[in-house]
């Protein structure tokens, strides 16, 4: 809870509470605080396990702490649970080297892999016939030209 607290924000703490509370109410307020803390904790672990008791027996290792959705995702589709395949899918969807075969269309460059969905957009910038030319300039249109007009669309 408090791990991202330096030692500079609880000197200031410290200071902060010596003016506001006193030097000799302090230790009290801070037993009063931490006995506070105490209880709180105390009626969510209890709450926990009323909730646990009354899910039965099948919920015995239940954590709410599975209910925070990435938690979750994590749980079911990370870990060794690969009922669906979906290690496989991971593994085989590799955008560094789809996007390092489009890179190289466009610069021109020769690629050895033609298997990805990168190779259309390899094959597109290498000419093969019935495929739009992507690194060829576009005329520019004459002034006088219109360019078309769908009303439909507008």
């Amino acid at each position: 809870m408090f791990n991202d607290i330096g030692a500079l924000e609880v000197v200031t703490l410290v200071i902060l509470g010596v003016l506001v509370f006193g030097p000799d109410k302090l230790p009290k307020v801070i037993q009063d605080a931490s006995r506070f803390i105490r209880k709180i904790r105390e009626f969510s672990e209890s709450a926990k396990e009323d909730i646990r008791t009354e899910l039965g027996p099948e919920f015995k290792d239940f954590e709410f702490e599975d209910l925070n959705p990435k938690t979750f995702v994590r749980k079911q589709l990370m870990d060794g649970n690969d009922d669906l395949g979906l290690k496989e899918i991971r593994e085989s969807f590799d955008l560094r080297k789809e996007m390092a075969e489009v890179t190289d269309a466009v610069h021109g460059r020769e690629t050895t892999s033609v298997e990805s969905a990168g190779s259309a957009a390899i094959t597109a910038a290498n000419g093969s016939p019935g495929a739009p030319d992507l690194l060829k300039k576009r005329e520019q249109p004459a002034k006088d030209d219109r360019p078309p007009f769908d009303a439909d669309a507008t």
